[in-house]
């Protein structure tokens, strides 16, 4: 099992992609690589981009993960996760909308109208995915997701505050949906194991954007 954030694997020439071809080649080889070094039986992946990029990334792989499966949940710069596996997946499960009970969640504001209502979400944003495999007879269920990161954005795509009250507001805002995200996950995870924690294999894997005080 691995678990990895590949960083931005769109085509060359797109806006999060790699310049030009030959950077692109680059990037698929260096992860071909790793993965060949590796070899897992099921890698799970962070900033995957459109599935015909991941399939570029299987056809270098020495160590083949024939199987792929890919959240029907990107963020709005496309980035999603998924897993590419040497094992069958049995089914899988798509997580996005916020867990049950909790609020709407505060994601931004409209500094040019204080009169309208700041921006809100009830989903996760980048959706997580489950998936079920079996190994040696036991069927093993991993979740990954990509939680939000810590870098800020502000209106227009900035990534300058124009105050520390911005700063402040939208650091707030980011902490409220990480939370959320991470509130969601745990809740899921209860309704999975239902008190089979001692019987069933479950592996939480992804890039959770956080670390440990």
């Amino acid at each position: 099992m691995l678990t990895w954030n590949v960083q931005n694997l769109f085509a060359a020439g797109t806006e999060d992609g790699p310049p030009t071809p030959e950077a692109f080649d680059a990037k698929l080889a260096s992860l071909a690589e790793v993965l060949d070094a590796q070899r897992p039986d099921v890698a799970a992946l962070q900033e995957l981009g459109p599935p015909e990029v991941l399939a570029q990334l299987q056809d270098r792989l020495a160590h083949q993960l024939p199987h792929q499966q890919l959240s029907a949940h990107p963020d709005g710069r496309g980035i999603r996760v998924g897993f590419l596996s040497r094992l069958p997946f049995l089914d899988s499960v798509q997580l996005h909308p916020l867990a049950i009970g909790l609020a709407p969640v505060q994601v931004g504001d409209d500094d040019q109208n204080p009169a309208t209502p700041p921006a809100a979400t009830t989903t996760m944003g980048r959706g997580a995915l489950q998936v079920t495999v079996t190994a040696h007879g036991h069927p093993i269920t991993i979740l990954t997701a990509h939680l939000k990161s810590k870098l800020l954005t502000f209106p227009g795509g900035r990534f300058q505050p124009r105050d520390e009250a911005e700063r402040a507001r939208f650091g707030a805002y980011a902490l409220y949906l990480r939370a959320a995200q991470a509130a969601t996950l745990r809740a899921h995870l209860e309704g999975l194991l239902d008190d089979q924690g001692r019987r069933m294999a479950v592996v939480v894997a992804g890039d959770l954007n956080d670390g440990l005080d």
